[in-house]
């Protein structure tokens, strides 16, 4: 059975809430569950809440802030990588590998990596600028929107100049 809510209880509460205590931490101090402290707030006059929206939403922008910049980061290392990826491309390298009947590792000198291996490079290379994109969109943005915007409204201007154009005949 529950234990009953005393006026120790709901003094403790007050006097906690009283100096901006929050809801949990009224709780673990009194040893009683946060949904008990609730109920003694509410049924005090005039009932006491424990309204935290604006810290919250600080926190919030804090965070999202916080994210963002690390996106960015991010978003300029796998640039980075990229051009140290596309920088190899025409590299001299040398490759290795295992063969013979003895199986013995033997290197060649190449004045740029074998066309496979430049594919990947160029693969890697494309991911990595994809992925800092999205992190981080380009400049400019907003003006793509207006070119596309523009382009559409081309498009139907032109199609209704056909479609005008067919019905006369011409």
């Amino acid at each position: 059975m529950a234990r009953p809510i005393t006026e120790k209880d709901r003094t403790a509460v007050r006097r906690l809430h009283s100096q901006g205590k929050t809801r949990n931490d009224i709780a673990r101090t009194i040893g009683r569950s946060p949904s008990t402290v609730s109920k003694i707030a509410a049924a005090c006059d005039p009932p006491l809440t424990f309204d935290r929206g604006p810290e919250v939403v600080a926190a919030t922008e804090a965070r999202r802030i916080d994210l963002a910049a690390r996106r960015t980061e991010l978003a300029t290392a796998l640039h980075q990588d990229a051009e140290r990826l596309r920088a190899q491309l025409w590299e001299p390298c040398t490759i290795g590998a295992f063969g013979g009947k003895d199986n013995v590792w033997s290197e060649t000198r190449l004045e740029r990596p074998t066309f496979g291996d430049q594919r990947a490079i160029l693969a890697a290379t494309g991911t990595a600028i994809e992925k800092s994109l999205k992190l981080s969109p380009a400049e400019g943005g907003e003006g793509a929107e207006q070119v596309r915007s523009m382009l559409g409204a081309l498009g139907e201007a032109l199609t209704r100049a056909a479609d005008d154009g067919g019905a006369d005949g011409g």
